[in-house]
């Protein structure tokens, strides 16, 4: 595997692999059960999941280039199908401390995009060939509500960062959680030992 470029970048091509892959290849990202205190309301049913098999949740497949400055940095997202305790998979999410745009394309499965920006809470259908648009200063989440893997490919500034301690402070305003008609956005309640 290889790692970020170092500047000044040659220009290059970048294709898919899949829906999963970009080559050449940057880092790749593994997120467990494990690594996701704190996401999900059950978070006791959560914790005892990871404990028994702490599967993975999505893994994030990076471009070589890197988060600097005047980049467009990109990478292709997949996120399991499965919940916790009704509550669909989702990434970490984060807010970008240099505010900045963003865009998400779908590529395969079914999935959502969930934007809070302090006060309102936005949803954005997903699904192969929709690209959702992300304005400077909504944090943001992606969740898969559907049955299969959900993968999406992402562009945004090097310099825009991720700040993921401010969506586990704020919340994302809704929780989107398996229901009759396929998923539901209800209200964002703190993760809690007990449901």
């Amino acid at each position: 595997m290889t790692t970020f470029a170092v500047p000044p970048i040659d220009p290059m091509s970048i294709r898919f692999q899949g829906t999963e892959k970009l080559v050449p290849e940057g880092p790749v990202l593994t997120r467990r059960l494990s690594d996701l205190p704190g996401l999900f309301a059950a978070e006791d049913e959560r914790a005892a999941a990871a404990a028994r098999e702490d599967r993975v949740v999505y893994t994030v497949s990076s471009s070589p280039v890197p988060e600097l400055p005047r980049e467009l940095p990109q990478s292709i997202t997949t996120i399991q199908p499965g919940t916790v305790g009704g509550e669909f998979h989702m990434t970490k999410g984060h807010q970008h401390p240099d505010p900045q745009g963003e865009i998400y394309l779908g590529l395969r499965g079914t999935g959502g995009l969930l934007m809070f920006d302090g006060e309102t809470t936005r949803w954005v259908d997903m699904a192969e060939g929709v690209i959702g648009y992300i304005p400077p200063g909504w944090a943001h989440r992606s969740i898969n509500v559907g049955d299969e893997p959900y993968s999406f490919l992402a562009v945004y500034p090097g310099s825009a960062g991720h700040d993921y301690q401010w969506v586990l402070d704020h919340g994302m305003g809704r929780r989107a959680v398996a229901g009759a008609g396929g998923h539901e956005l209800v209200p964002y309640t703190s993760p809690t030992a007990q449901r």
